[in-house]
């Protein structure tokens, strides 16, 4: 079998979830050059939250990434790691806009955080799977 397809697969979501944190550091400055914030959040609501949404997203992408990765080397089928990377980057596009865009507890985070979880937990058990099989 071919890896290519799914190594293409893995390239398109890592492509895109690179240019998500991108466009979400873009944030974050041009939120510190409105508020004018050296470093920091300055306490800035505004900017705590684009810094949070960045932030989250540096911490759960690369886990992402590195499943997708996996999968794609170890030959799983490609429509498996677009369901995997399609539901990650969704799940931190709408937990991005629910911290930049509403306040407190929303449901964009919420739905974020699941979509963002089930695709974790759907890489990490077809990795485990697919390295026994």
């Amino acid at each position: 079998m071919s890896l290519i397809p799914t190594i293409q697969a893995a390239s398109l979501w890592g492509g895109l979830l690179i240019l998500l944190m991108f466009g979400l550091s873009g944030v974050v400055v041009n939120r510190r050059r409105k508020h004018m914030v050296e470093f920091g959040d300055g306490g800035e609501r505004e900017l705590v939250c684009a810094t949070r949404a960045f932030a989250n997203a540096a911490e759960y992408i690369p886990a992402g990434m590195c499943g997708l990765i996996l999968l794609a080397f170890l030959g799983a089928p490609a429509l498996l790691i677009h369901a995997v990377g399609g539901t990650l980057f969704a799940g931190r596009v709408i937990h991005a806009l629910g911290l930049l865009f509403q306040q407190g507890p929303s449901l964009g985070r919420s739905v974020g955080m699941i979509l963002t979880w089930l695709a974790l937990l759907v890489a990490a058990v077809s990795l485990i799977g697919w390295s026994i099989l």
